[in-house]
């Protein structure tokens, strides 16, 4: 989970090549999204979405490529959820209002495109297994509360995903994620009945 990444593998440009149909969504995040197109593909082809989630990555890693993954694509919609990662330091120490800044270059270079953006919590977590020494819970609550309040200030959708699986600790529990970090299918499916009951 903690392996960097920091460009597109020759794989995932051979994807966006092969990409034909205009997306209705591109979701682009990290493990948590990889995990996602990996455990559930049918949801992402029924609704035609297409997942660009990279393992480990922090916020300006997925800035980086987003000309890549979301532009070149041309889908209609990008939904981004991101952050977890920036807490966890993946890439150093990072302050909120920074991790926030490349979320809203994100969407500012969607919207140039004319791409809708779309924004959603950070999931809980109570603890990093690959980053013991943090106590992340209440990083991330404070993070999807900027989150929010910039979504809702610039009229983007919010997707709240937080506040249907956060247990009394403030983390993910083990029903939903048995590391307290990576959602199982269960915690997915709930995942999609929101994200499509908003959209």
């Amino acid at each position: 989970y903690a392996a960097q990444n920091d460009s597109i593998n020759a794989d995932e440009i051979g994807e966006n090549r092969k990409k034909k149909k205009r997306p209705t969504a591109v979701l682009m995040g990290n493990s948590i999204t990889d995990g996602w197109a990996t455990k559930h593909p049918e949801f992402f082809a029924e609704n035609n979405f297409v997942g660009r989630g990279i393992s480990g990555q922090v916020t300006a890693q997925m800035l980086s490529r987003f000309q890549a993954d979301v532009v070149a694509l041309n889908p209609k919609m990008v939904i981004i959820m991101a952050g977890t990662n920036d807490i966890a330091m993946n890439n150093g120490y990072i302050e909120h209002e920074h991790i926030l800044q490349n979320i809203q270059s994100m969407c500012e270079l969607a919207k140039y495109n004319k791409i809708k953006p779309v924004l959603c919590s950070c999931l809980p977590a109570a603890a990093f297994y690959w980053r013991k020494n943090l106590t992340p819970a209440e990083d991330i609550k404070r993070l999807n509360e900027m989150i929010e309040a910039y979504a809702k200030a610039n009229k983007i959708k919010y997707i709240d995903y937080y506040s249907a699986l956060v247990d009394e600790y403030g983390g993910l529990p083990k029903k939903y994620a048995a590391d307290g970090v990576h959602p199982n299918l269960e915690a997915y499916k709930i995942m999609e009945a929101i994200l499509l009951e908003n959209l």
